[in-house]
This record gives structure tokens, C-alpha cells and sequence, in this order.
């Protein structure tokens, strides 16, 4: 089962990851009409109060029995049904296309057990590892037109405000980890600041700081503060956001009813996590675990370059028996883990291909490596990855320089053209253009 799963995988990540991160990389199939960025206000994750008490129905975690995680997401639903236009409008719209839905499930299989164990952990309801599937078609590489990234879609100051880090070399919003601790952790926030999850939900979508103030709105007109009576002050996105969180709960509540078959996913870890102890290229640690490069990546997608960087507090995500690959390998390795170290350019108008020639490669990998347009050159001050060439340049690359190594560049400069130099002698008139100009001249004293 994990074979067919990982297979699934990796032939999507061959299209997730050719793109480049600063592309768009969401799916259409998830966005009917409506744009699905997500929230841009950011909230300090230090305000977080503590999470509410286990749900009433709930089942602790190590009281599951189920075989699959759509049973297990099934038995945790504890957010109050919504029935309205919206939710049959979208209902038969996922309904419709159970090919999107297939894919979508494809990429959700790696990451669905640990996102529900989050979520019975902190006793919060288990439809919310279905989130993703509005947020980001469960597309690690996902990006929005307002920069958001991710399963959960963080915009990059949210992100800051729930410490995940964000550098050269590496994008925690990306990251299944890190990213499904923030977006619970915020989720829980908005629970307990409005004590309802459809609110918290739109929160998220639309920022706390615009639903609080459609509930005080409301209030001064004596109506209603849930969310059906406070939709139609909400933008279009986030009325419909709700809704579609709310379809595709139905479906998964009863695949048949809507003719869909819902793949398989076994009630157990895809991956597990491995410590990391030292400086490694992604090629190597691909190669130690005996995957493709494109399914290590599918699974630690928040690696940003082609080494992994950050020393013992840096994990990566591995299934579990190519963990256990991992350390038999590593073990008999004997050869240097990272051939990737860092160079700061310190003269303005430096070439690639100068920069190529020193460290003993070419234009293209330098290029490559540090995400650096054609037909541009690099500024001044600008930190970029090279390859090591002597012993000096050993050892792992320094947690100052992962902090604050930014890399920045210009439009390459178009060779000057010399402008021609002026003729040092002067035409010297004919005798017939003396006489015209005489007579013009003389014309011209007449009439005055």
C-alpha cells in the first residue's frame, strides 16, 4: 500500500517541483470563481490562550481502531454542520469532478495521519485536516498572488508570527511539520477568541481583526454574530470559504452517496522524522535514503536549495523503511555528506561565469543553485551558494550566514557604444553656396 502511495507521490511531484517556488504553483481544479488566497493579517502566536478541552464524542488517540484515516477524520467531525445555497453549490461541484478529488487525496496521503494526530492531540475537530483541500489542493508547493505558501497558506509576516523561519535555505511554510503546528496552533487561537469554529475558520480565511468587526457591526443593529448572519458583510472569498470546507466534509462523510471513491489511506505514519547532524546535499540524502530525488523533495519540500543546511535542529522526512536505509548508509558513507559552501561578493558587476571559473564549475549550476535569472548579475553584498574546492572551504555552513544571507541581482548592463568623435575639420562651402548665401543675405536686408 505504501509502495502504491509513494508512487502516486512522486508522479506528482515531478510537476509539483519543476516549477520554480516563485511561481504559482496552486491548482485551478480547487478555485471555482473565487480566489482562494488566504488571510493576510497577522496575529502574535505568543497570544495564543490554551487550546479548548477535549470535544464531547471525541476518542483519544490511542484509543483508534481505524483502518483508514477517512474513517478515523469521519469519527473526530465536531464543528456544527452548515446548510445553505453555497454548500449544495459547492457540494456538487467536488462531487462532479471525483478525478480532482482522486489527485487531491494522492498528495494528501503522505501527510493526512500526522495532520489528524495534531489534531486529536490538542482535542480539536478532525474536519480541519481537511483545510488543505480549500487552502492549497494539499500542494506543499503552493503559492498565492498575495505570496502565501504552503498546505496551510501562510502569508510570510503570519508565518513570522508563528515562528515559521523563513531564509535562503529554507521555508518552514512549506514544511509539513512546522506549517501543521503554526496553522493549528492559530486555529486554536481564533477558537478561543471567538468560541465558534465556522467564525474562527472565516478568521482565518479573512483575518480576526475584520470579523470582529462585522460581529460589533451586528451587534449595534441588534442582529445576529454567527456566521450565516454576518456572511453577507464578508467578502465573496471568504462567504464561500466556509461552505466549501463544509462540502467537502460532506463527501467524505458518505463517498457513495455522491458516487466518489475516496483511495485508501492507511491509519498509520507515512514518514517519520530524522535528525540530521551535519551540512547535506539533497542529492546525498535522497541517495542514502534509496529515493528519487523528486519524492525526497515531495516529502521535505521546504528546502529551498540543493543542500540542507541548520545542523541538529533540522529534520527530514522519511517513510519508515527508508529511515532505516538511511542509517545503514550513513553509516558506511565515508565521504563528505555537503559539497556545497557559501561566497559573499563583495565587488559590484561580478560575472557568473567569472564566478563559475573560480569555483570550478559553470555558469548554469551557479545559476541554478541560487535561483538567478538569466541575463542578470549579481549586487554587492549578496551571499550565494558555491561549490566547495578546498579544504578551507570544509565543514557546515554558519547559522549567522543561514539567518541573514540574501542574495540580490540586477539586469545584466548592455556594452557601451562609443559615440562617433566629431570630424576635427570643417566642410569648407563652394563658391556656388557662397553666392547663394550672399544673395539670401542681401534679400533679407531689403525687407527689414
Amino acid at each position: 500500500m505504501h509502495d502504491m502511495i509513494r508512487t502516486t507521490l512522486a508522479t506528482a511531484a515531478l510537476a509539483l517541483l519543476a516549477a520554480s517556488p516563485l511561481t504559482r504553483a496552486m491548482d485551478t481544479e480547487t478555485d471555482m470563481d473565487m480566489d482562494n488566497a488566504p488571510a493576510s493579517a497577522a496575529s502574535p502566536a505568543t497570544s495564543a490562550r490554551t487550546a479548548p478541552p477535549l470535544a464531547a464524542g471525541f476518542i483519544k488517540a490511542d484509543e483508534y481502531r481505524e483502518t483508514d484515516v477517512w474513517g478515523r477524520i469521519r469519527s473526530g467531525y465536531a464543528i456544527p454542520d452548515l446548510d445553505n445555497s453555497l454548500v449544495s453549490r459547492h457540494t456538487q461541484w467536488y462531487a462532479s469532478r471525483p478525478d480532482n478529488l482522486k489527485r487531491i487525496s494522492g498528495r494528501a496521503s503522505p501527510y493526512l495521519y500526522h495532520i489528524v494526530q495534531e489534531l486529536e492531540k490538542r482535542g480539536m475537530p478532525t474536519e480541519l485536516a481537511l483545510l488543505p483541500v480549500i487552502e492549497s489542493a494539499f500542494n506543499p508547493l503552493a503559492l498565492s498572488t498575495a505570496d502565501a505558501a504552503g498546505l496551510w497558506q501562510f502569508v510570510p509576516g503570519t508565518g513570522k508570527d508563528y515562528n515559521l523561519k523563513q531564509n535562503m535555505f529554507k521555508d518552514e511554510r512549506r514544511g509539513v511539520l512546522a506549517s501543521t503546528d503554526a496553522a493549528l496552533t492559530y486555529l486554536q487561537r481564533l477558537y478561543t477568541m471567538f468560541g465558534d469554529w465556522q467564525l474562527a475558520l472565516a478568521a482565518y480565511n479573512w483575518g480576526e481583526g475584520n470579523i470582529q468587526r462585522i460581529i460589533k457591526k451586528n451587534q449595534e443593529l441588534g442582529k445576529g454574530t454567527d456566521f450565516d448572519s454576518l456572511a453577507e458583510l464578508m467578502p465573496l472569498e471568504t462567504r464561500n470559504y466556509v461552505p466549501k470546507l463544509q462540502a467537502v466534509k460532506n463527501i467524505v462523510a458518505s463517498p457513495s452517496q455522491y458516487n466518489v471513491v475516496l483511495p485508501a489511506i492507511d491509519n498509520q505514519p507515512y514518514f517519520t522524522a530524522v535528525d540530521k547532524t551535519s551540512d547535506i546535499d539533497l542529492a546525498v540524502a535522497a541517495q542514502l535514503a534509496e529515493m528519487s530525488l523528486d519524492e525526497f523533495k515531495a516529502l521535505n519540500p521546504q528546502f529551498k536549495k540543493p543542500v540542507i543546511t541548520g545542523g541538529e535542529k533540522t529534520k527530514i522526512l522519511l517513510p519508515k523503511e527508508n529511515a532505516e536505509k538511511f542509517h545503514l548508509n550513513l553509516a558506511q558513507w565515508g565521504r563528505e555528506l555537503s559539497t556545497w559552501t557559501t561566497h559573499k561578493i563583495t565587488g559590484a558587476r561580478v560575472s557568473i561565469a567569472a564566478l563559475a571559473s573560480k569555483f570550478g564549475t559553470t555558469p548554469e549550476v551557479i545559476r541554478q543553485a541560487n535561483n538567478i535569472p538569466a541575463k542578470s548579475t549579481l549586487k554587492a553584498g549578496s551571499t550565494i551558494l558555491v561549490p566547495k574546492v578546498s579544504a578551507s572551504s570544509a565543514g557546515d555552513i554558519a547559522e549567522n550566514i543561514i539567518e541573514n544571507a540574501v542574495v540580490a541581482f540586477e539586469a545584466e548592463r548592455s556594452p557601451r557604444v562609443k559615440a562617433q568623435a566629431p570630424s576635427r575639420y570643417k566642410a569648407k562651402a563652394s563658391t556656388s553656396d557662397k553666392k547663394r548665401i550672399s544673395r539670401n543675405t542681401s534679400a533679407q536686408r531689403k525687407h527689414r
